[in-house]
């Protein structure tokens, strides 16, 4: 149940995390508002679907906005990522996310892979955050409370 993480080159951090549920629970939290807000962000609008764009209020005053570029459950999901407010030097839609969903005997191995970030600071930022994320998705899909998220 450990989150594996990795600086794989200047502009990608991957983040993995074996979830003790079946992909098509875990998938169902990327693309349902209600279930998205549950793990991620406070306030939101989304278009699930390719080419359909979204805006998060995520943490304090930081708006993550993008577009769904590949919408395929229950295995893969690829959405562009940027900040439309806050101190985040990425701009709107700027980098791309992409998440895989394996089936494993007792769950599912999420891949979490975010390319094109245009410093090592944004690297440790982006990487700090998907881990905290991911660790409070997992807890959301095995049918537990993360509790109030404490970056808000």
């Amino acid at each position: 149940m450990s989150v594996n993480s990795e600086a794989s080159g200047d502009d990608v951090v991957t983040v993995e995390r074996h979830i003790a549920a079946r992909p098509e629970i875990v998938f169902s939290f990327f693309t349902d508002r209600d279930k998205w807000l549950s793990w991620m962000g406070r306030e939101g609008e989304f278009v699930f679907a390719p080419g359909g764009a979204y805006r998060t209020h995520v943490t304090g005053e930081n708006v993550a906005e993008g577009r769904f570029v590949e919408v395929d459950p229950p295995k893969r999901l690829v959405f562009t990522w940027g900040w439309a407010e806050g101190g985040m030097p990425v701009p709107p839609g700027s980098t791309t996310v992409e998440i895989t969903l394996q089936p494993t005997p007792d769950g599912t191995l999420l891949r979490l892979v975010h390319r094109g970030l245009p410093s090592p600071e944004a690297c440790a930022a982006h990487e700090e955050g998907w881990k905290h994320y991911v660790q409070r998705l997992a807890v959301r899909a095995e049918g537990r409370d993360p509790g109030p998220d404490h970056w808000m």
